[in-house]
This record gives structure tokens, C-alpha cells and sequence, in this order.
């Protein structure tokens, strides 16, 4: 009985850590995104603020 109890408690435990591992790799991505071109509309109002 104590056997099965020592298991489980390490399985826990591994299940515990590899989450907090994979948790901890996720928030630390950077997402890697194209810069958005400006729309037709903001260059002509771009120029007419110049003149």
C-alpha cells in the first residue's frame, strides 16, 4: 500500500512540474508578427497634414 502511494505521489509530482515547465514556455514565446502597412487612406491624409 505505502508502494502505491510513493508512485502516485511521484507521478503527481512529475505531471506538476512538466506543466509548470511547459506553463513557464509558453508565456516566454514572442510571437514574431509582420509589421501592418498603412492603409491607402493614412498616406493621403499623410500628405495633406504636410501641405
Amino acid at each position: 500500500m505505502t508502494t502505491v502511494l510513493i508512485i502516485c505521489v511521484i507521478i503527481v509530482l512529475v505531471v506538476l512540474l512538466l506543466t509548470i515547465l511547459t506553463t513557464n514556455k509558453a508565456y516566454n514565446y514572442e510571437h514574431k508578427i509582420d509589421p501592418v502597412d498603412p492603409m491607402p487612406e493614412d498616406k493621403e491624409q499623410g500628405k495633406e497634414k504636410d501641405s
